[in-house]
C-alpha cells in the first residue's frame, strides 16, 4: 500500500475515532452538571425551584405574548371605548357594571384588556431589562477587565469615573440621559427611539457594578501561575485577558446580571411611572401602573392593582433566583 493510501486510511480512522467524542463530550458535560454542586443546591432549595418556575412562566408569557394574550393590545384598531372600565369578571363596580368573561381582569380607560396588557407589558419590560443588562454587562466587564489587568493610570481613570457615578442615584442618571437625548433629538424621533434611549440610560446606570466586580476578580487572576506562564511564552496581553482571564471572572458577572435584571425592570417601571419611560401606545408594566393610578380613587382599582402585582411577582422571583445563584456559586458556602 502506498504512503498516500496509508495517510488517507489513518486520517479516516482518526476522523471516525474523533466523531463520537463530540456527542460523548457533550453528554459528559450534561452529566457533570446534573451531578454538580450547583444543581444539587438547586434541587434542594424549594425557593430556588419555585422562583425559577415563576420566572420561566413569565418569560414564556412575554416571548409568546402575541399568541397567548386573549387580545392584541398593540393593535389600536382593535380597541373599543365602549369596553372601557369594565371591572374584573365576577366583580361589580360602584355604578353597577358587572365584569364579563371576555375580560377576566377588567379593562382600562381605553378599553384594553388588562390581562392582555399585562402580558404585552411583561414583554416590553423584559425586553428593556434584558437589553440594558446585556449592554451594561458587556461594557462593565470590558472596562473592569482592562482596568484590572492594565493597572496604573488607566485603572485609576476608569475607577474614578465609576466612583463619581456611584455618588448619583441610578434613577437620576437615567433621567439625565433621557433628558439630554430628548433635548438633542426632534420630538418625533425621540418618541420613535424612546426604547433605545431607555436601554442606554438604564445600562449607563448599571455598568459600574460589573466593572468593579470584574476588576477585583481580574486583580486576583492576573497574578496566578497560568497568567504568568502565558506571559513568559509571549502571548499577547489582549489574548491573555479575553482567552484566559475572562472565563475565570464570569461567575460573578452571571450573579450580578441576574440581580441587575430585577433592578433594570424596576428602573424602567419607575421611569415609565414618572412619565419619561415608554409611550402609552406601547405600555410597559410601569406605564400601566401610571395610567391606573389616575383612576384608583374613583373605584377602578383593577387598573393599577393587577399590573402592580405582576411587577412585584416578576421582581421578587428574579431577586430570589439571583440570591440563590449567588450562594450556589460562592465556594465558601459549599
Amino acid at each position: 500500500m502506498s504512503a498516500r493510501g496509508t495517510s488517507i486510511m489513518a486520517a479516516d480512522i482518526d476522523h471516525r475515532a474523533l466523531a463520537p467524542s463530540l456527542p460523548r463530550r457533550a453528554a459528559d458535560s450534561v452529566h457533570r452538571f446534573f451531578d454538580g454542586d450547583v444543581f444539587y443546591s438547586f434541587r434542594n432549595s424549594p425557593v430556588a425551584m419555585i422562583s425559577f418556575a415563576v420566572t420561566m412562566v413569565l418569560l414564556i408569557l412575554a416571548v409568546f405574548a402575541p399568541w397567548i394574550a386573549p387580545h392584541n393590545t398593540d393593535d389600536v384598531s382593535t380597541l373599543n371605548l365602549m369596553n372601557a372600565r369594565f371591572p374584573p369578571y365576577g366583580f361589580t363596580d360602584d355604578f353597577g357594571t358587572e365584569g364579563v368573561a371576555q375580560f377576566l381582569l377588567g379593562t382600562d380607560d381605553q378599553g384594553r384588556d388588562i390581562l392582555s396588557a399585562i402580558i404585552f407589558g411583561l414583554k416590553v419590560s423584559l425586553e428593556v431589562g434584558f437589553a440594558s443588562v446585556i449592554l451594561a454587562a458587556v461594557t462593565g466587564t470590558f472596562l473592569g477587565l482592562v482596568s484590572g489587568y492594565a493597572g496604573g493610570k488607566l485603572d485609576s481613570f476608569i475607577m474614578r469615573i465609576a466612583d463619581v457615578q456611584l455618588t448619583f442615584p441610578s434613577i437620576l442618571i437615567a433621567l439625565l440621559i433621557d433628558g439630554i437625548a430628548g433635548g438633542l433629538m426632534p420630538r418625533a424621533l425621540h418618541d420613535e427611539m424612546k426604547i433605545y434611549v431607555l436601554i442606554i440610560a438604564i445600562a449607563a446606570s448599571q455598568w459600574v457594578n460589573f466593572a468593579r466586580t470584574v476588576r477585583g476578580s481580574t486583580l486576583v487572576e492576573k497574578n496566578k501561575e497560568y497568567v504568568q506562564a502565558a506571559k513568559v511564552i509571549g502571548v499577547h496581553p489582549a489574548l491573555i485577558m479575553f482567552r484566559h482571564v475572562l472565563p475565570n471572572v464570569t461567575g460573578p458577572v452571571l450573579v450580578i446580571g441576574t440581580l441587575s435584571l430585577a433592578i433594570a425592570v424596576l428602573t424602567e417601571a419607575t421611569l415609565s411611572f414618572l412619565g419619561v419611560g415608554l409611550p402609552v401606545t406601547r405600555p410597559s408594566l410601569g406605564t400601566l401602573i401610571r395610567i391606573g393610578q389616575q383612576y384608583i380613587f374613583s373605584g377602578e382599582w383593577w387598573m393599577t392593582i393587577f399590573p402592580s402585582l405582576a411587577l412585584v411577582i416578576l421582581v421578587l422571583a428574579v431577586n430570589l433566583l439571583g440570591d440563590w445563584l449567588r450562594d450556589a456559586l460562592n465556594p465558601k458556602l459549599r
